[in-house]
């Protein structure tokens, strides 16, 4: 069966959009995390937008523009050109804009960001919720592997919005203070923006181009919930399915996996069972863990392409950033705490459990240069 490679790695966060000085940020420890204001009576003004597009332009403007500008630059970093007909699109995100401003279809910003960069084709769209980014690395793996396509771009694109943080701030998930994932303090999430893609391709295609390798994708898996529209299953059951489903797609096992980027949200629920499931994975002494969040926020749509890219710089640099905003774990896991942290041998997993039960697993192998 046929192994896609990661020939191109592109992202626009609130660290920037310079992926090697991104990385170094978020090593270093940094955070994106700022006040935001608002009309709105919210738990919690702070999130991490993005500086060169100010939070007052249209959101669907704001779409447009961070998935035109990643999409170039993912592009770009494989050497592709954007106009080749025979490169596919996969894009994800959550709501996007639509839940604050009218949109005719809620992939009307993905076939923008099409014609933005000039490609003829119909990007696939996929929106499951904050799963959505790694769903669409999930299903381009899948068009490469069957032979549909060559190369596929994948990622997702989300920005911040008064609807979303309205919304998170009723349901309770809104941190009132600050996003600390598997924290003895941790009391919710804060939101985020940001962009991601990754170029999925054949191996032969990559040779025949002379395309750098960062990393192969060797396996995804996932699994729903099917328990609630925003709580996850206590037990955790879907988590650790689609986490083994993911290591039997890759044909490797538990003790093949050095590291780890967890979801994080830094709800007390969420980081709870997913904590459990790795547990349950992994034992006492699995891989090592590390997750984002605390300093890029909670990207929705966008999180899983923008963890899918830490998760491969991770492997090439064999190294973490530490989890911004943990202080005192609670979590029985090996969480990458205060500085970045040397990785081992072995292959990452990236793993994220969106709203509505949606849990996807990819497995990222790294290659030797």
């Amino acid at each position: 069966m046929v192994t896609p490679v990661i020939t191109g790695l592109a992202w626009d966060t609130p660290l920037g959009r310079d992926r090697e000085a991104v990385w170094e940020r978020l090593c270093a420890g940094d955070s994106g995390l700022a006040p935001v204001d608002s009309p709105h009576p919210l738990r919690n003004t702070l999130a991490a937008v993005i500086d060169s597009l100010p939070y007052g332009t249209p959101a669907a403007e704001r779409q447009r523009v961070l998935a035109g500008r990643a999409l170039r630059a993912a592009f770009a970093d494989a050497g592709l050109a954007t106009t080749d007909p025979g490169v596919g699109l996969v894009l994800g995100t959550s709501f996007g804009a639509s839940l604050d401003e009218a949109e005719p279809a809620l992939h009307t910003w993905a076939d923008d960001a099409a014609a933005a960069i000039g490609h003829p084709g119909t990007p696939v769209c996929v929106m499951t919720a904050c799963s959505a980014g790694s769903d669409a690395i999930a299903v381009a793996h899948a068009l490469v592997r069957s032979g549909e396509r060559r190369v596929c771009v994948a990622g997702g694109v989300d920005v911040v919005t008064e609807a979303k943080r309205l919304g998170h701030s009723a349901l309770g998930t809104m941190s009132p203070t600050t996003l600390r994932a598997f924290d003895r303090q941790r009391d919710g999430m804060l939101l985020g923006e940001g962009a991601a893609f990754v170029v999925v391709e054949h191996p032969d295609s990559a040779r025949e181009r002379g395309a750098p390798v960062y990393a192969r994708l060797r396996g995804t898996g996932a699994a729903n919930d099917a328990a609630g529209l925003t709580a996850p299953d206590p037990s955790g059951r879907a988590v650790v399915r689609a986490v083994e489903r993911c290591l039997a797609s890759a044909g490797l096992t538990p003790a093949d996996i050095a590291v780890i980027n967890a979801h994080g949200t830094g709800t007390a629920l969420n980081d709870e069972v997913e904590a459990r499931s790795l547990r349950e994975l992994f034992g006492d002494d699995g891989p090592l863990v590390f997750a984002t969040k605390g300093a890029l926020g909670h990207s929705l749509g966008a999180t899983g392409a923008l963890e899918a890219v830490a998760t491969v710089l991770a492997l090439r640099d064999r190294r973490v950033p530490p989890v911004a905003g943990l202080r005192d774990p609670v979590a029985p896991l090996r969480l990458a705490t205060g500085a970045a942290h040397p990785v081992g041998a072995g292959a990452g997993l990236s793993l994220t459990l969106g709203f509505g039960g949606f849990n996807t697993c990819l497995l990222f192998e790294g290659v030797r240069t």
